[in-house]
Order: C-alpha cells, then structure tokens, then sequence
C-alpha cells in the first residue's frame, strides 16, 4: 500500500511539472508570436519610412535641378549683357577717338 501512495504522488506530481512546463509554453509561443509581430510592424514601419524619405529626395533633387537651370539662364542673360554693354562701349571708345 505504501508503494501504490508514493508511486501516486510520484505521478501526481508528474502531472502538475508537465501542466506547469505547458502553461509555460504557451506562455512562451504567445511571448514570440508578439515579438514576431512587433519585429514585423517595425521593419513594415522602416520600409515606409525608406520610400517617403526616397520620394522626398527625388522632390528635393528635381528643384535643385529646376534651380540650377533658372540660375544658368540667369547668368547667361547677365553675360550676354554684360557682353552687349561692353560692345557698346567699345563703340563708344572707337567713336571718341575718331574724333
């Protein structure tokens, strides 16, 4: 009789080790399903991230091109009247000394 109560203890507490070890299981496989959720999200929200700051630079690079186009016509309509001023006076000098 004395072995048939240990040998049912021993099994009683058999039972609440490998209910425990199950809960904590489940525990864990909840604890990684968030983690794996969360990691995801996360590289989702990188992702966004990437491709806004990737338009945002393509915006950026085409006024600069827009800008660097308005200020060569710029200083070529300065250069061309500078060269117009100085062909005047030229002119200018050349009559004077016809004089």
């Amino acid at each position: 009789m004395r072995k048939i109560v240990l040998a049912a203890a021993a099994g009683l507490g058999l039972l609440t080790l490998a209910a425990c070890s199950e809960k904590t299981q489940d525990a864990a496989g909840a604890t990684a399903s968030s983690a794996a959720d969360d990691v995801a999200d996360t590289a989702s929200d990188a992702a966004d991230a990437a491709g806004n700051a990737a338009a945002e630079a393509t915006d950026a690079a085409a006024d600069a091109k827009d800008a660097a186009k308005d200020a060569g016509a710029k200083a070529a309509d300065a250069a061309g009247d500078a060269a117009a001023a100085a062909s005047s006076a030229a002119a200018d000098a050349e009559a004077e000394m016809k004089k």
